[in-house]
């Protein structure tokens, strides 16, 4: 499969509508393109690319260097900015071109994705909550700034809101994926928190989580719980399909939080996932502007 099929397949997996097909085909293909670009910087990051090295040959890094992520992000970044001036070695980020153009983009929140992705490499813990927000400001909210701005909707009032639903929906992430973090020497759960709930690092290596584990869990996903209610206004702020899109985008959430109770807050065995029922019955509840 080329690099490019490789990344675009993946929405298909996230938490929320990538670009449902009730949208009309030119905003299906912005917010894909879009997708391809922060599906690939994070695959940098994490070191999720594809097998062979063709991502790295297409962005110019010598094989040598290939399995470096600091190195392929200041490729990648010296790529996205052949987007706006020049033209840009990877496919997806000549597919992201015309968007660009059509919406009149600019490279803030590009950036702020790939600065984010720089800091997984160097920031492996957070000590407070305000720490984690601070990350979540570059790896989550640009995303939501960017199908604001693809949609012609933005406004402040708008973009706080969005602000709070990506924040959410990063922090239920790192609540699903805690085993997988750690084993990249990764722990986004606040070292305070953990504290408060005498958590340990070992604690989050178990099979699976203990009674404090469980409870910090809990603390968490309610406040990603409260910053999706904060959302909520957006999704009544906007009309038609654009609605149903935000709403889409805020249920994903909130299911993902639901099925981490169901699980008994026990996120260790693997990361728990809503199904499609329950994702449904929370679509409609978001449409309703309910809580």
């Amino acid at each position: 499969m080329d690099p490019e099929r490789a990344t675009l397949g993946k929405a298909a997996g996230e938490n929320f509508p990538v670009a449902p097909f009730f949208l009309p085909g030119a905003w299906r293909d912005d917010l894909m393109a879009v997708y391809g670009f922060a599906r690939l910087v994070d695959d940098i990051g994490d070191g999720d690319l594809a097998p062979g090295g063709a991502d790295a040959r297409l962005l110019g890094v010598p094989p040598e260097r290939a399995g470096d992520p600091l190195v392929l992000l200041d490729a990648f970044e010296a790529d996205l900015r052949r987007v706006f001036d020049g033209e840009p070695r990877h496919p997806l980020l000549r597919r992201l071109r015309p968007t660009v153009r059509r919406h009149a983009l600019t490279p803030g929140p590009f950036l702020d994705l790939i600065a984010a992705n720089r800091q997984d490499q160097l920031v492996k813990r957070y000590e407070t909550y305000d720490d984690l927000l601070s990350y979540c400001a570059l790896s989550a909210n640009p995303v939501g700034r960017l199908v604001l701005a693809v949609t012609g909707t933005s406004t402040p009032e708008r973009i706080r809101r969005s602000d709070a639903v990506c924040t959410a929906l990063q922090i239920v992430e790192h609540l699903q994926d805690v085993a997988e973090d750690l084993a990249r020497d990764r722990v986004y759960l606040p070292a305070e928190d953990m504290r408060r709930f005498h958590v340990r690092e070992a604690d989050l290596a178990a099979a699976s989580a203990g009674a404090s584990v469980r409870a910090l869990v809990a603390y968490e996903a309610q406040r990603a719980r409260e910053l999706l209610g904060e959302g909520i206004p957006l999704v009544g702020s906007v009309h038609g399909r654009l609605r149903l899109l935000l709403a889409g985008f805020v249920a994903g959430g909130r299911a993902a939080v639901e099925a981490i109770a169901a699980a008994g807050y026990d996120v260790l065995p693997g990361p728990p996932k809503p199904g499609k029922l329950r994702l449904l019955r929370e679509v409609g509840v978001t449409l309703r502007g309910e809580g």
